[in-house]
Order: C-alpha cells, then sequence, then structure tokens
C-alpha cells in the first residue's frame, strides 16, 4: 500500500536544479528513502527522465559495499555522466560513503548533476548538514505521518483512526502494521535497538539508564513545563540520583538532535521577549513515546496538544508557548499578579496565531478559562480555540474562531477561516 507524502515530494520538486546538495533528514522509519527512491524517481520518470539519467545507490545494501570507497563511487558517478542533460542521482544513507562531504562537493559542481541524499540519524543531523557541505546543503525535514496522511490508508471512521493515531503514532512501517500487538512490539524494539543506540553510540554516553530514565520522565509530562533543574530535583527526589542539570540539559540536547523530541520556548507576549526558562518538550511521534512507557498513561488531553503541535510544526510554524502577565485582585481584593498561558504562540514570516488547545469544554467555566488568556493579548492577531468536540469553525462574540481537531488537522488551511 503506497502512502502519499505529496508535501515533502512538491518540496523536492521545488528544490530541482538549484545547484545545492539536497539533504532528506528526519527520525528513523519515518520514510525518507521511500520518499527518494519510490515517489521522487517516479516523478522523474514521469516527467521524462530516462533511466540511465537516474543514479540510484543506497549505501547500506551489501552489493553496494565497494562503492562507500569515495575514490571507488567518485569514478563511478563521473561514469554515469555520460552527456550535458541533468543526470538524478538519488543517495540513500550517504553517511557510509567514507569522505561523502568532499565526494559530494566535487560532484555538485558539474552543471548536469543535480544530488539527493537521506542519512541515518546516528551519523547525519541537520548541524551536520550545515558544517559538512559549506553552504552547499540545502535541508528538507521529513517528519513521521501527519493526522491527514495517516486517514488516506486508515480503514475506519476518523474518531476511531484519532484514537489509534494518538496511541501508535505515524512512523509508516507501524502504520501498515495489522494489527494492536505487531505496532506495540515493532516500536519498543524499534526504539531500544534503533533510537537509544544511535543517540548512545553517537555522543559516547556511559550512563545508559540516565539517559532512559530523562526520556521516561518526558513521556511522562509531555507539554508540561520543565526545565533541567526541574529535571534533577525528579531525579534527586524519585530516583535517588545525583544526575547533575548540566547533564540533563547535554541529554536534552542529543535527543532534540536525533529528531526524538522538540522543546518550545516561553515567550512573554506583551513584554515581547523570549523567557529563558522553563521550557516545554513533545515528542515527534506519539507512538515511540507510549512505547516509552509500555502504552500506559495515554492522557487524551496533552496527546492532542502534542498532535496539534507536530501539525504546526509540519506546516513551517514556528511555535513558542505564550505568556500572558495580568493582575487582578484576590478574595481579600488585593492586587496578585498572574501568569497566564497560551499553549501555541505560532509564528511564519508575517502571520501570526494564537492557538489554544482544549480536548473538551463540558461547561461554562472551562470556556471561560480557555479563553482569558487570548481576551488578555492586545493585538490583533488570530486567536483560534481547537477542541475535540466543537461541532463546526465558529467565531465567538470575541471573535476567536473555535474550530474541532479534525477541521484542523485534515484542512491544511484551516486556520484561515
Amino acid at each position: 500500500m503506497e502512502i502519499k507524502r505529496d508535501y515533502y515530494l512538491n518540496r523536492l520538486i521545488q528544490k530541482k536544479h538549484n545547484g545545492l546538495v539536497k539533504v532528506i533528514t528526519g527520525v528513523r522509519r519515518c520514510g525518507k528513502s521511500y520518499l527518494l527512491s519510490v515517489l521522487f524517481k517516479d516523478h522523474l520518470s514521469a516527467e521524462g527522465v530516462t533511466p540511465d539519467h537516474i543514479i540510484e545507490m543506497a549505501f547500506d545494501v551489501r552489493e553496494n559495499k565497494k562503492y562507500r570507497n569515495p575514490d571507488v563511487f567518485e569514478a563511478y558517478a563521473k561514469e554515469k555522466l555520460v552527456d550535458d542533460k541533468m543526470h538524478y542521482f538519488l543517495l540513500d544513507e550517504v553517511q557510509l560513503l567514507d569522505d561523502f562531504e568532499a565526494v559530494l562537493n566535487g560532484l555538485i559542481r558539474y552543471r548536469n548533476a543535480d544530488i539527493y541524499v537521506t542519512g541515518s540519524n546516528a551519523k547525519f543531523l541537520s548541524k551536520d548538514v550545515i558544517t559538512e557541505f559549506r553552504g552547499r546543503g540545502d535541508e528538507i525535514h521529513m517528519r513521521p505521518l501527519n493526522f491527514a496522511e495517516f486517514m488516506t490508508v486508515y480503514e475506519g471512521e476518523r474518531y476511531q483512526g484519532f484514537e489509534d493515531f494518538i496511541l501508535y503514532g505515524g512512523l509508516p512501517p507501524v502504520v501498515l502494521l495489522p494489527s494492536a500487538e505487531e505496532k506495540i512490539d515493532f516500536l519498543e524494539r524499534l526504539f531500544q535497538e534503533t533510537y537509544l543506540n544511535d543517540i548512545v553510540g553517537r555522543n559516547k554516553i556511559r550512563n545508559v539508564g540516565e539517559m532512559e530514565e530523562l526520556l521516561d520522565i518526558l513521556a511522562s509530562n509531555i507539554g508540561t513545563l520543565t526545565n533541567p533543574q526541574k529535571l534533577q530535583n525528579t531525579f534527586k527526589s524519585v530516583k535517588k540520583s545525583r544526575i547533575s542539570s548540566v547533564t540533563i540539559s547535554k541529554y536534552l540536547g542529543y535527543l532534540a538532535e536525533a529528531y526524538l523530541i522538540e522543546p518550545a520556548r516561553r515567550f512573554d507576549i506583551r513584554g515581547k521577549s523570549y523567557i529563558e526558562t522553563p521550557l516545554k518538550y513533545y515528542y515527534v511521534d506519539l507512538g515511540l513515546r507510549n512505547a516509552r512507557i509500555n502504552f500506559r498513561q495515554v492522557e487524551m488531553t496533552h496527546s492532542m496538544e502534542n498532535v496539534i503541535y507536530n501539525e504546526l510544526r509540519m506546516r513551517n510554524f514556528k511555535i513558542d508557548v505564550g505568556s500572558v502577565a495580568i493582575s487582578e485582585r484576590n478574595a481579600q481584593r488585593i492586587p496578585v499578579r498572574k501568569q497566564l498561558e497560551v499553549d501555541f504562540v505560532c509564528n511564519k514570516g508575517s502571520k501570526r496565531y494564537y492557538i489554544q488547545s482544549a480536548y473538551a469544554i463540558p461547561d461554562e467555566a472551562k470556556r471561560r478559562q480557555e479563553e482569558k488568556p487570548l481576551k488578555h493579548i492586545d493585538d490583533s492577531f488570530k486567536k483560534v480555540i481547537i477542541t475535540k468536540d466543537t461541532p463546526r469553525a465558529q467565531y465567538t462574540e470575541d471573535g476567536f474562531l473555535m474550530m474541532n481537531v479534525f477541521e484542523f488537522l485534515l484542512n491544511p488551511n484551516s486556520l484561515d477561516y
């Protein structure tokens, strides 16, 4: 069964012939190789590119082992440039090619060579693209399936699909497995044998147990404000560990570099400045998050918030957690200063949206709670409340857009209602 990844395919198509090495990055098993070797190759063929002008190389295949030698591959690549027409190099797991940065920086100098590569996040991260290609790399960052992509292959209605998506996530190999038992087994083995080993090996971590415990704590507290000092206190009180906040900070960086988690910084909306700590951390895939905690504690409120965060990131928004300072009188009529939270401050170019994630709004008190931070924002950018149970997109008397999570996730232009 083919899962279409039109968003990423179109990004690759837009970058054709730009004179740079197109580098597809992303968490393992999110579909990088499939995008390049199947979807993009099919596009080239449909455009009339002949097979002899599409040069494929999967460096992780045993029969191609000799091509990991840079001299051997360089000679092979040059032999493939048979005429002045454009030749498309589709190179998978390029980090296995020794001295790959020098080889590709040399190959891209040929005007009839257009280069596309994928790399393992064990040795090939965003910062590597920047440093290794010295300005000649163009990153396309790929994420697991979003809900709209997930539903193109899900055999069932969207309500059950949403629950399964929150439980098992959007890694394509997991989505295509037929049973819950197989999905759970795959995710648990993948996390332990691949992701964790990648991080430990790349960063030469000695105390693997501390890293695993940090992953558990983050998985149990998605969407919760925290910082290395708070995490250190948790380790000390719960785990009886002496791990330092400095080490925790390093570990958080390693996890973010490996695309497992992403941080969202706090932003003072009125003061228009960043608040250094605490931050929120979200998992790039909820199936991986749930595998980390043995599929316990699947709490829908924070899980939906994580899904919304991932969708906004896929739509190329930069995301902050909004903070709004207000002063109001308590029961004794004494002024008290409070910090109200806006779940997401979303920026892209000149656009900005303030978004609240509320799984359910059962009564007027809950509605006032969700609307309160938005009412204290003075600017005119759109303010949105996303719920599970809003029947249809509608504006409130205060001008807030309310919509259900399915409208938001299944319509890429939903914020423009």
